[in-house]
C-alpha cells in the first residue's frame, strides 16, 4: 500500500480519477515524515481503510497538502479523518472550494512547520494552475503535480489516445503537457521559478501523474523544461 521512496517519504497510488471528456488518470500521493515530528500528506488520493491504516502505523498525520488547484477531490475526506491536521491549500484553491475550511495557504515561503525538511516554491505565470513545487531534502526529492507527466503508451484508446499523444503525455520520458506549455503566459516569471527548482539538489522526481525518476533528477528536470528554457 505504501513504497518506500527514499528516507521519510513513501508514495502510495490510488484509485483513476476522471476528468474532462472522460479523460482518466492515476493518482499518486506522498508521505513525509518530518524531523519534528509527524506526517505530511501531499496530494493525497481516495482514502480506503488499508491505506489509513499504512499511514497511521508511520506517524500521526498532522499536515494535508494540496499543491494545486487540480487536486483537490480527496482532501475533504482526509480533513474528516484527521481533523487535527492542518489543511494547505496552494494559491486559488481556497477560491475554489469554499466548502472547504482550509487552515493555511501556500506560498513560496516553507511553513516552519516543515522547512527543515521542505522546500517548495509556486510556478506562477500558468493560466491552467499555479503549481506548488516541492523539494525534500533527505531523499533528494523534487515532487510535482501536473506540469510533468506520464502515462503509459497503451492508457488511453480512440479519439483520447490522439489527443493524449499530441499533448505529450504518452512519451518515452516523463514531460510538460503541451497544453501546459501554451498556458505559460508569463514565461519570464515562470523561468525564474524554474531557476530556483534547479538549484535543488535533486537526485530524484515524483510525479502525482507518471513513472518516477530515480536518478540524474537535475539533468531530467533540465529536459523537460529545455522547451522554456530556450
Amino acid at each position: 500500500m505504501l513504497t518506500a521512496f527514499g528516507e521519510a517519504i513513501w508514495t502510495a497510488d490510488g484509485s483513476n480519477v476522471v476528468a474532462a471528456l472522460g479523460f482518466h488518470y492515476p493518482t499518486r500521493m506522498a508521505v513525509i515524515r518530518l524531523s519534528g515530528g509527524g506526517l505530511l500528506v501531499w496530494s493525497p488520493v481516495g482514502l480506503t481503510d488499508a491505506l489509513r491504516a499504512a499511514v497511521d502505523a508511520l506517524g500521526e498525520v498532522r499536515h494535508i497538502v494540496a499543491p494545486n488547484t487540480l487536486h483537490h477531490v480527496f482532501i475533504a475526506d482526509w480533513k474528516h479523518a484527521y481533523p487535527r491536521a492542518r489543511l494547505h491549500a496552494a494559491p486559488g484553491l481556497r477560491q475554489k472550494r469554499k466548502d472547504i475550511a482550509f487552515d493555511a495557504d501556500l506560498t513560496d515561503a516553507p511553513s516552519p512547520d516543515w522547512c527543515e525538511d521542505i522546500d517548495h516554491v509556486v510556478v506562477h505565470g500558468n493560466a491552467i494552475t499555479q503549481e506548488v513545487v516541492f523539494f525534500h531534502r533527505k531523499s533528494g526529492t523534487v515532487i510535482f503535480t501536473d506540469l510533468i507527466q506520464q502515462l503509459p503508451a497503451d492508457w488511453f484508446s480512440g479519439w483520447r489516445a490522439v489527443v493524449a499523444t499530441w499533448d505529450l503525455m504518452l512519451g518515452a520520458e516523463p514531460s510538460v503537457p503541451r497544453k501546459f506549455r501554451a498556458a505559460f503566459i508569463n514565461r519570464r516569471a515562470a523561468r525564474a521559478c524554474l531557476a530556483r527548482i534547479l538549484s535543488w539538489p535533486a537526485d530524484k522526481v515524483l510525479l502525482a501523474h507518471g513513472t518516477p525518476v530515480t536518478a540524474d533528477g537535475r539533468a531530467f528536470i533540465r529536459r523537460a523544461f529545455r522547451w522554456l528554457m530556450a
